[in-house]
């Protein structure tokens, strides 16, 4: 039984911060419901990456195992049925701009008003109090106010931006642990409560090596390094010399120092006096870089990993993008996968790293636009279809998806009528998978 069985969630965020919090609870197992607006959806919908398609690699890289419904939140009737909608869901999320769920009249006071028991969680870019509160707020933004772009980069060049969204998924990452501490709370207690996060404060969760190793609490600014400190902790160019054909080895400890000069074939360093203590191998790093950038130019980076990691150090090479999919750790461990997506075909998404022994949840690809809509309104408010289709006509609910109706089994998942309010009910088999800013 996938482990968060039976728990619901209404789902009205878009981008990364909200959306990679959603996906994790619905990869625990959690029914996620995500509401999008008519005719666009998601702007992550349209994020392509400078390539045309009707729904990009990124949405669907952060809505798997969700349905979609497309609902005009701006309309009277559309805000009505959202309203009608929420008793019937544990958890609802959203991380719309400043101001919008206000100016929609859908913020935590509107939905409690309906839903006492309510779980509402809200990702804002600087939260919902304070003097940036009403600043927008997209991942290098948050990146640049949490600290992460003053530790990254060269010692004596600029800050840098990290490469990873740790501003917006590391955020709702946060979010879904602290949503799954509500709903623990809810059971114990019976009542819901508001869950606010700042993606500035999330980025200074993943700051507090760099505050504690070099920032002395705030009495200095702490460094930026690179790609490490010394010989002992670098980057080692290997062949064919590509933009990605490095290995990075790590040695802190005198065992993992023994270790390198065995896996070299330079035990003869072992004996040389500079090299005694971590401090030595520090003041005499250039030395230590040419002996070791010898050696790993002769091999490729997987070849230098194998050697280095089976000797007992600390080491991996840099995979890119590419390697990633190709690596056959991961496919071994079941990491790759392969989902059939309704208009794209067979598509291959990167697995959870949330490995529960007992709960396993099958990927299955993001949904397309509004795909659920109909099933949903049925379902949970016993809307007839003459009702469906006249709202769909006032432009109260977005069309449906153009490739046609589910197949058989992959999307019309609730086939239930679902009783009681805010409460976790049975689940059900998962689907194929305003002012927009955080």
């Amino acid at each position: 039984m996938p482990a968060l069985d039976g728990l619901r969630i209404l789902d009205l965020t878009q981008y990364e911060a909200g959306t990679s919090c959603t996906q994790a609870l619905a990869w625990l197992g959690a029914d996620v419901v995500k509401v999008e607006r008519p005719g666009t959806g998601d702007p992550g919908r349209g994020l392509a990456g400078g390539r045309t398609t009707d729904d990009s690699e990124y949405f669907i890289n952060w809505n798997s195992n969700k349905r979609s419904i497309a609902i005009n939140l701006a309309s009277g009737e559309g805000r009505d049925l959202l309203l009608k909608l929420a008793p019937r869901f544990d958890i609802l999320v959203e991380n719309f701009g400043p101001g919008v769920v206000e100016k929609l009249r859908l913020d935590h006071d509107s939905i409690r008003e309906v839903h006492p028991e309510v779980i509402y969680g809200r990702i804002k870019g600087f939260g919902d109090r304070g003097p940036y509160s009403n600043y927008k707020c997209f991942d290098p933004v948050a990146q640049a106010a949490g600290g992460a772009m003053s530790i990254t980069g060269q010692s004596d060049g600029p800050p840098l931006r990290p490469g990873t969204t740790i501003g917006d998924c590391g955020t709702g990452v946060l979010m879904a642990l602290a949503l799954c501490a509500a709903h623990a709370n809810k059971l114990r207690t019976g009542k819901g409560q508001l869950v606010e996060m700042s993606m500035q404060e999330g980025v200074t969760w993943f700051m507090r090596t760099a505050v504690a190793m070099g920032g002395e609490g705030g009495a200095r600014a702490a460094p930026r390094s690179g790609t490490g400190r010394g010989a002992m902790m670098n980057l080692y160019p290997c062949q064919p010399f590509g933009p990605n054909d490095y290995v990075y080895l790590l040695v802190v400890t005198n065992r993992m120092w023994k270790a390198l000069c065995g896996a070299i074939g330079r035990e003869d360093l072992l004996e040389d006096p500079r090299y005694e203590t971590p401090g030595g191998r520090l003041d005499h790093g250039d030395d230590l870089t040419e002996v070791i950038s010898e050696w790993t130019a002769r091999r490729t980076k997987r070849e230098a990993m194998a050697i280095l990691g089976d000797a007992g150090v600390p080491a991996s090479a840099v995979l890119d993008t590419v390697d990633l999919f190709a690596d056959p750790h991961l496919e071994e461990r079941g990491f790759v996968h392969t989902v059939d997506h309704e208009v794209r075909g067979p598509v291959r998404l990167l697995g959870s790293p949330m490995n529960l022994s007992d709960s396993r949840v099958e990927i299955k690809a993001a949904p397309l636009l509004g795909r659920h809509t109909d099933s949903v309104l049925a379902d949970e408010l016993d809307l007839s279809q003459p009702e469906i289709d006249r709202l769909r006509a006032d432009g109260v609910l977005g069309a449906l998806p153009t490739p046609g109706r589910p197949r058989p089994g992959e999307s019309d998942m609730t086939t239930r009528k679902h009783a009681g309010a805010g409460t976790s009910r049975p689940s059900t088999p998962h689907a194929d998978g305003q002012e927009t800013t955080t």
